[in-house]
């Protein structure tokens, strides 16, 4: 099967090369434009953090407040915190890469890359509600739509995972408060880890942003194919949506429901965010189905009490 829709994808762009070069451009734009200057400095920032010891500072102003709220440590605060304010794929990166250099346990890291791997709040409002919907109004809705419920599996799941704090403050302390250190080594090491992820990012994105164009070639009815695209990647399929000729308030429960799942493009970034650490993306996905279920549930329930 893998093989046949290789074959698939060559003869594509082999019969309609100017669609598949002209998808290949969008998807890249799209990378350049706003997934490189967002994520980029926050890559980079993050590896610096985490090699050089540095951050048990940062969790020493947050990680009080997230600790009161959350089961979780002071490095999954972290996680927890540029998930949720940054962005896919930060989440799963961070997660990662704690988890790499031994500073997250693994139950904990199984958590927490599924739940802070979530689109952007910047992105949600900017280009999904204000960009694509006309539906400023319904920013903060949306976020908790979006939001809430894997919050809420963070604290059902780590709760039950993580009961005793003891064991947890012993691993934090196998981890030298001092000895922080700022080199250059260490510097050069963020910055081409950034520019590794993102640019790996960047493939993935064009790929997709392909796959999406392939998929307006079936024969198939509109809707199925605009769902399709959406299930595929989040932009493309959002960025069909004012042209579907739905009524706004189906246009609004497909948004939200594309931006839950974040798309086949999503989980294949996140594939080789957690590459070598042992986390499941069988569970992230079934995780990311059922989140998606619930926010598509929710956004229903807003249409009804806030028509649009």
């Amino acid at each position: 099967m893998i093989f046949l829709s290789l074959l698939i994808f060559i003869g594509y762009i082999l019969f309609f090369p100017k669609d598949a070069v002209d998808a290949a451009a969008k998807g890249l734009m799209l990378w350049y434009e706003r997934v490189l200057p967002t994520l980029l400095p926050f890559a980079i920032l993050s590896n610096i953090l985490i090699y050089s010891n540095y951050l048990q500072y940062i969790n020493r102003l947050f990680a009080p407040l997230l600790k009161r709220l959350f089961p979780v440590s002071e490095n999954g605060a972290f996680v927890l915190l540029t998930g949720f304010l940054f962005g896919f794929p930060m989440g799963s990166k961070n997660c990662a890469e704690l988890l790499k250099c031994g500073r997250l346990e693994k139950k904990e890291a199984d958590i927490l890359f599924v739940v802070t791997n979530n689109i952007s709040p910047v992105f949600i409002t900017s280009f999904i509600l204000c960009g694509q919907l006309k539906l400023p109004q319904l920013s903060v809705l949306s976020l908790l739509i979006l939001y809430v419920p894997p919050l809420v599996l963070l604290i059902v799941c780590g709760g039950r995972e993580s009961r005793s704090t003891k064991h947890r403050a012993a691993m934090t302390e196998k981890i030298p408060a001092s000895g922080s250190q700022m080199n250059f080594k260490i510097i050069d090491a963020g910055i081409m880890n950034g520019f590794e992820t993102l640019t790996r990012l960047g493939g993935y994105i064009m790929l997709f942003s392909m796959i999406a164009s392939m998929i307006g070639k079936l024969p198939l009815s509109p809707l199925v194919r605009l769902v399709l695209t959406g299930t595929a990647e989040l932009t493309n399929g959002i960025g069909m949506l004012p042209a579907s000729g739905l009524k706004p308030p189906v246009q609004y429960i497909l948004a939200m429901a594309f931006t839950a799942f974040g798309g086949l493009s999503g989980i294949a970034q996140t594939s080789s965010m957690i590459c070598g650490t042992g986390l499941s993306l069988k569970k992230y996905c079934i995780t990311k189905l059922l989140l998606t279920i619930v926010s598509g549930l929710l956004a229903g329930c807003v249409t009804l009490l806030f028509p649009v």
